[in-house]
């Protein structure tokens, strides 16, 4: 059975952060286990690209 949570939504595209999105906001810092100031610090960083992103907060 799926769920209806609409919280837990991928984004609709995977490629890229976008931060004004509440649901997606959610989903990448779950997915990267960070904080939103962790992930906009990273995107003002390196940009929406969610590859890069990754790739910052690894560093």
């Amino acid at each position: 059975m799926m769920s209806d949570d609409k919280s837990l939504r991928a984004p609709q595209d995977a490629s890229r952060i976008a931060m004004g999105e509440d649901y997606e906001v959610r989903y990448w810092t779950n997915k990267f286990g960070v904080t939103r100031e962790q992930l906009q610090s990273a995107v003002d960083a390196v940009g929406n690209s969610a590859g890069a992103v990754e790739q910052h907060l690894k560093a």
